[in-house]
């Protein structure tokens, strides 16, 4: 059976109400061990299945899967299942995989590792720019940023990676053709051009409440550890993280002030032993060995490497003395709203810092 094939059947029997979700994923695991000629392809072969009882099954809904699809490549809408080559090699590895994924960007396998961000959708400006800080190191050194698009950390965390010219996956709890919150569309679009915008969710799924928590063991399924940068005591991202323990990955809590509401739940991490992170190297420390991550140096190195062309011009003008908006904009013969976005970045980053009066520092320096 080949594979446009095999994502039509398994389309059918998704679309059927009452076919088990448990004998989707028997089956294509099956299909995918027999394809690969693996060790568990002889296990397989003494109950292989039934393809043509299978397709027959599926039969009732054929139509409308062939439209599905054709709906969802003219979309510019890819698919893979649990049996392709380029479904990724780590969510296989968790207790119940989703058998299909949609998704617009490239295909959804981090070679070089992954790691997930979450966080408060109510996050403090800190924990905004720390994400965002940590996410651009990350993607710098090669690694994928994951998180789920929602407000607050996640976005801190995808726009950081993107500043960095890295990677993100954004992990939807809705159908691929519907974005989620709304005014993150710009974001999604851009996203799905350096790296991918995925979900489990057939099309025309609203984004309810009950499709978080299983979103959630998608983002840690798809990492090699997950980093909670600000969490209140009944957050998702708690849910995530509770996920990377079962799947086995690494959890990691930004410590926070004692009493503020979003560090209840990673300081509550902390105590059940998560790994503190305060820096990109707390992170390396525990899944460098997992990844073949170039050119890893120190955090010094990593800051420069996460800035473009028109950041380094800026921060050359930057030192101990405050310089004014507006001499920069002088300096570099630019426009105000440009220059402001530029510094903006830079903050996220923790490479210069506001004082007031719109005067600018290098980070660092006093």
């Amino acid at each position: 059976m080949g594979e446009g094939m095999i994502h039509e059947v398994v389309l059918s029997l998704l679309l059927l109400d009452d076919f088990p979700r448990k004998r989707v994923l028997d089956i294509l695991k099956s299909l995918g061990s027999q394809r690969r000629g693996g060790p568990d392809s002889d296990l397989f072969a003494k109950d292989p299945p039934d393809l043509a009882c299978i397709s027959e099954i599926a039969a009732g809904r054929r139509i409308e899967a062939r439209r599905l699809l054709g709906r969802l490549a003219d979309g510019g809408v890819c698919i893979t299942c649990l049996a392709d080559s380029d479904y990724p090699p780590l969510l296989k590895e968790i207790h119940n995989p989703p058998p299909v994924l949609f998704y617009k960007g490239s295909p959804p396998h981090a070679a070089s590792g992954a790691v997930a961000i979450v966080g408060s959708r109510k996050a403090s400006l800190g924990g905004i720019r720390f994400a965002a800080r940590l996410a651009g190191e990350l993607a710098a050194l090669g690694l994928v940023v994951v998180s789920g698009l929602a407000r607050g950390i996640d976005t801190a965390s995808h726009r950081g990676a993107l500043e960095a010219g890295g990677e993100t996956i954004a992990v939807l709890g809705c159908g691929i053709d519907m974005i989620y919150p709304s005014e993150n569309e710009a974001l999604a679009r851009a996203i799905a051009c350096s790296g991918g915008v995925l979900t489990e969710l057939m099309p025309d799924v609203r984004p309810l409440r009950a499709n978080f928590p299983q979103r959630n063991r998608i983002i840690s399924g798809l990492s090699l550890g997950t980093v909670v940068v600000e969490a209140g005591e009944r957050s998702g991202a708690l849910i995530t993280a509770r996920c990377a323990l079962e799947q086995n990955r690494s959890v990691f809590a930004v410590p926070g002030t004692p009493g503020y509401y979003g560090s209840k739940g990673t300081n509550s991490l902390l105590r059940q032993g998560a790994k503190l992170v305060e820096s990109v190297e707390d992170v390396m420390e525990e899944i460098a060995p997992q990844v073949d991550v170039a050119g890893y140096r120190d955090r010094e190195s990593i800051g420069e490497r996460t800035s473009n062309p028109r950041e380094e011009s800026i921060l050359e003008l930057l030192s101990a003395a405050p310089v004014h908006v507006d001499e920069i904009c002088r300096n570099l013969d630019l426009e105000s709203r440009d220059v402001i976005n530029v510094l903006f970045s830079l903050e996220t980053k923790g490479l210069v810092k506001c004082m007031p009066g719109k005067f600018y520092v290098r980070e660092g320096s006093i």
